[in-house]
């Protein structure tokens, strides 16, 4: 294998390395390795991601600008962890194997997430910029999927709730509010300036002249 392709499969479903940390007495961060306790899993799983990608490109290491590809199989699609938090993890044990120099080297990167409940795992492949170049694109379905609608946080979700009946209330209500007079006005009775940047009533904008 050249120095300019690797690619690095790792059973498992993926996890995040800030579902693991612990803080000292002084408040800082630290990632136990052998408390002997649930957050040694982090570390763990550190050290597989590091002999996986050591084991699969022996003698290879990439130490150049890298466009990285990143498919994770999960195996429940209503339980995992966020996506975009895993990348940290994934590519902490990659350095750690000593098959990139450092992960700052990831300078374009494809995250995609799929579902396999009897295979999860996540695949990575590594492609040098001096050697590869990345083309995308986006373009309309022809015939539309059925919607995949996420919810928020069980922690946020009441603050959704509110805001959601504050826009659909905003979006119903006729009413303005005068930028001048702070009076509540309708739309018949205002008048935008700089672009509808600024709304005001026309007895405010009599009195101005």
């Amino acid at each position: 294998m050249s120095d300019t392709y690797a690619k690095v499969i790792v059973k498992g479903s993926p996890i995040s390395k800030s579902n693991f940390k612990l803080f000292n007495i002084k408040g800082r961060a630290i990632l136990p390795y052998n408390s002997g306790k649930y957050h040694d899993r982090y570390a763990l799983y550190e050290e597989e991601i590091a002999y996986e990608a050591r084991a699969q490109n022996p003698n290879t290491i990439l130490n150049e600008a890298l466009i990285a590809v990143l498919k994770v199989y999960y195996k429940s699609q209503k339980r995992h962890p966020d996506t975009n938090n895993i990348t940290k993890s994934i590519f902490d044990g990659i350095e750690k194997s000593g098959l990139i120099v450092n992960d700052a080297q990831i300078k374009k990167l494809i995250i995609e997430e799929f579902y396999d409940n009897k295979f999860p795992r996540f695949e990575l492949e590594l492609f040098a910029e001096s050697s590869y170049c990345m083309n995308y694109n986006i373009s309309p379905k022809k015939v539309k999927d059925t919607p995949v609608i996420y919810e928020p946080p069980s922690n946020k979700k009441n603050l959704y709730i509110k805001n959601t009946k504050a826009k659909t209330h905003s979006k119903n209500s006729t009413n303005t509010i005068c930028q001048i007079c702070n009076k509540s006005i309708n739309k018949e009775n205002s008048i935008s300036a700089n672009n509808g940047k600024i709304i005001i009533c026309k007895d405010c904008f009599t009195k101005l002249f």
